[in-house]
């Protein structure tokens, strides 16, 4: 699928690429190009058939974050961008990050240029984030006088301590990729992130499907949890992969067998 805005990729192998493609702008996020990604995630959730998603940006940047002329010009843009039904409820604004979590399979952002303020929210919704050793990232809300509020912060708090965190959000601060790998905001940098993000991506597609969309529901759902919790969860994916045809196939594979994984289980 190819829109204007975002184009969709899905390779022979199971590995879509999802390229934001709003080069002359930077790739910077209006109206139009928060529906074109959330539409994007679901065309990927509906399909069986992908392994892996490769997130880049086309052009000099991966995202230079919110367009702020294009959404703050017109009332209705804002309105459409941040309304929920319940305060608990996602936005669009939110899903945009959080909807590539909700995905049960790996998601790699391969990043390079600027990935500031929304760039870097969508990139903290990947699962591994490969940048450029050149590339800038920055929460850079607050330089607009505003908060980071597009759902990113789930994964924020997850990675840094509260006051590092604190930190780069009231500065704004520009941090490059070696700043940023220190700060667990990444989780490589390299020369080639895109060539990086494909050889991981062909790494993952060798193991069951479900075993990566059991991993990824774990630890996600469960990683600030109960212990008890997670011993269940535990317990209850392990019996569901042995149930499933996938973990015998992915024995046969390890003994150097000819065989195929079916497509992933509902996770």
């Amino acid at each position: 699928m190819t829109t204007n805005l975002v184009t969709l990729n899905i390779q022979d192998n199971g590995v879509a690429q999802v390229t934001l493609n709003r080069p002359d702008k930077l790739n910077a996020l209006n109206l139009d190009m928060f529906k074109a990604i959330n539409k994007t995630i679901s065309l990927i959730d509906n399909n069986k058939r992908i392994r892996v998603v490769i997130l880049s940006g086309s052009g000099e940047d991966f995202c230079s974050g919110l367009d702020i002329k294009s959404v703050m010009s017109r009332p209705i843009n804002a309105i459409k961008l941040l309304f929920k039904w319940l305060p608990g409820n996602r936005n669009l604004a939110q899903k945009v990050t959080n909807e590539w979590r909700k995905l049960n399979i790996p998601v790699i952002a391969a990043i390079h240029g600027r990935c500031w303020g929304g760039g870097l929210q969508i990139a903290l919704g990947a699962d591994f984030r490969i940048a450029h050793q050149d590339a800038s990232l920055s929460i850079m809300e607050s330089k607009w006088g505003l908060i980071p509020d597009m759902a990113g912060n789930t994964q924020v708090r997850k990675l840094m301590p509260i006051d590092q965190a604190m930190k780069l959000t009231m500065t704004a601060e520009v941090l490059t990729a070696e700043q940023a790998l220190q700060y667990n905001l990444l989780t490589e940098v390299t020369d080639d992130p895109l060539d990086r993000a494909n050889q991981l991506a062909l790494s993952l597609i060798e193991k069951s499907p479900d075993v990566l969309a059991a991993i990824k529901k774990l630890f996600n759902d469960n990683w600030n949890g109960s212990e008890r919790a997670l011993f269940a969860k535990e317990s209850w994916y392990q019996v569901k992969i042995l149930a499933g045809k996938n973990q015998s196939i992915a024995t046969k594979k390890a003994l150097g067998k000819d065989a195929t994984y079916k497509n992933r289980g509902n996770w």
